[in-house]
């Protein structure tokens, strides 16, 4: 295991932002086009959404001064080559100079493996030891008001508590399309219990089609 970086050794709470799309923008001012961003068809015109997601939690991690913020998220996009969602999440945040909050940046870091929404949660706790050299006491994961019984799910596969101290979903809005995402997201969510570690088909094909750079 890594070094734990010293500064962050007393943080004992886990921010989590789970990345849907590469960002490959230049600067903040076109951040919200979607040709700022790696897109799948059906995420077009969300970007604004996705910086809501980082604003939400750089401002909640802000207020918590035991926190550390991990945005989460692989090398899902050929086109974008070797930048992870991850990774452009952070370059985000630093292009809006953390919207005032610039002691977040140095309580900031990126999970660059994860490729669906379990490994979003499995490694973001994993990469939450890896920097501070123990186990979060809680954890507020970020995302879609429609994933919260998703991620709900995932911490009961994780066996972590589930009362308002160990951990909390952050909702913070909803794409246009609400009601093609909740159709799509039963879907997800029926396969998941049927295997929650995602090791089988049709999860597994998922995770393969978002590693592009090995197949």
């Amino acid at each position: 295991m890594n070094t734990p970086v010293q500064s962050w050794i007393k943080l004992d709470k886990l921010i989590l932002v789970a990345g849907h799309a590469v960002y490959i923008g230049k600067n903040s001012s076109a951040a919200d086009k979607d040709e700022s961003w790696t897109l799948k068809n059906f995420q077009k015109g969300e970007p604004p959404r996705y910086i809501e997601h980082v604003r939400f939690a750089v401002e909640l991690t802000a207020s918590l001064p035991n926190s550390l913020l991990v945005f989460s998220g692989g090398q899902t996009r050929l086109e974008a080559g070797p930048r992870s969602e991850g990774q452009s999440y952070w370059l985000l945040a630093d292009q809006f100079s953390w919207w005032g909050h610039l002691a977040v940046r140095d309580r900031s870091t990126a999970e660059e493996f994860a490729r669906d929404s379990f490994e979003n949660l499995l490694f973001g706790i994993a990469r939450f030891r890896q920097c501070t050299g123990h186990y979060p006491r809680s954890i507020a994961v970020v995302g879609w008001k429609f994933k919260r019984e998703r991620f709900n799910f995932h911490r009961q596969t994780l066996r972590w508590p589930g009362d308002a101290q160990h951990f909390q979903y952050q909702g913070v809005n909803d794409p246009d399309d609400l009601g093609g995402s909740l159709q799509g997201e039963a879907k997800v969510l029926t396969a998941f219990k049927q295997d929650p570690f995602g090791t089988q088909e049709p999860l597994r094909s998922k995770r393969d089609r978002r590693n592009p750079f090995h197949q």
